[in-house]
């Protein structure tokens, strides 16, 4: 039997219209100098060269854009989600030299690329993403990126927005920015299913920071102790690390220095990820409560099970913390997992 087909609300429609103008009648993506107006598209639009597609977390624009690439009828095509591509490209820099031949390298023959959680948030990655938007405009390939933020907004740091200015005004310029935004979150919606991500757990303690309540979520360990090698030298401490399973505490890994890069190095490994011990993210500095951001960013974009314990659910979670870039991201992904108690799960 067929899955009932996708219906798309309006804004998610007008969004899929937008994107369906990228390619020409026979499903193969328009060159720059062949983008011509289609009847009831407005003049402005003849020499884009792709969509900027925001709106707030669970509104459907991932799902209208992968749903666009695979319609496209061309093998000249790459999809990325961005943290993946940034590590990428910092291991391609490294290998051969440069980021403008990193940059070559990934996109390679593309004539479409896309990426999924497109987003700008400190001064060094602005720089590397204005070298990205140049090659590919110059390349004249065909650009859609999704964002939880309006191009005016991305680098929001005031100290630095100023610098990426000339990025946003080429964005501007050279793609149709179209706003997706409906009024509802379809993740809170959303049946569950029993594979990838979701089949995970969000497991509800109290009082995490109590022994009593360590105790029972930590299977009787009081210290992480297993040595879980990140490359170049570096290392994390884990509950458990078998198989394909790790069992991780919150401090142990988003006090540190990780990066998203780590955590995708580690899901070459570990298919199944458990987070134990997380306190509420305004009793934390600011730089732990992001790489809880990046973390559950990489396992959703891979689709691994993850569970994740903490003493209250995930909208109270992410309360009341201020200057954390995409952490509505984060709670509406988290509201996805089935909620249960401690005494209901056991984890890696």
């Amino acid at each position: 039997m067929k899955p009932d087909p996708v219906v798309l609300d309006p804004a998610q429609q007008a969004a899929a219209h937008a994107l369906e103008s990228l390619l020409d009648q026979h499903g193969r993506p328009l060159r720059h100098t062949q983008r011509a107006v289609r009847p009831g598209r407005r003049d402005r639009r003849a020499h884009r060269c792709g969509v900027y597609l925001h709106g707030r977390p669970g509104r459907g624009k991932t799902m209208v854009m992968d749903h666009f690439f695979a319609s496209a009828d061309t093998h000249r095509k790459r999809r990325f989600h961005f943290h993946t591509f940034f590590a990428a490209l910092h291991a391609a820099a490294h290998t051969l030299g440069s980021i403008e031949r990193a940059i070559d390298a990934l996109l390679s023959d593309a004539d479409l690329v896309c990426f999924d959680e497109f987003h700008v948030t400190d001064i060094g990655d602005a720089m590397l993403v204005a070298r990205l938007l140049d090659a590919v405009f110059a390349d004249r390939r065909t650009l859609v990126v999704t964002s939880n933020y309006r191009p005016e907004d991305l680098l929001p740091n005031p100290l630095f927005h100023d610098h990426f200015l000339p990025s946003i005004e080429q964005i501007l310029a050279d793609l149709e920015v179209v706003t997706l935004d409906g009024p509802l979150d379809y993740r809170t919606r959303a049946s569950h299913r029993d594979t990838g991500f979701l089949a995970g757990r969000y497991v509800l303690t109290t009082g995490v920071g109590s022994p009593a309540a360590r105790a029972c979520a930590d299977a009787g360990d009081e210290r992480p102790t297993v040595e879980v090698p990140l490359g170049h030298g570096r290392t994390i401490r884990a509950y458990t690390a078998a198989a394909d399973a790790i069992t991780l505490d919150f401090h142990a890994l988003c006090a540190a220095p990780t990066s998203a890069a780590d955590y995708l190095h580690l899901t070459q490994r570990y298919r199944h990820w458990t987070l134990r011990a997380v306190p509420p993210l305004r009793e934390v500095p600011p730089d732990w409560s992001m790489r809880l951001v990046h973390l559950v960013d990489v396992l959703y974009d891979a689709d691994l099970p993850f569970t994740i314990h903490a003493p209250e659910r995930a909208p109270d979670l992410t309360s009341a913390v201020p200057a954390i870039p995409d952490l509505a991201r984060t709670a509406s992904r988290l509201g996805e997992l089935p909620l249960t108690g401690v005494s209901n799960v056991r984890t890696a």
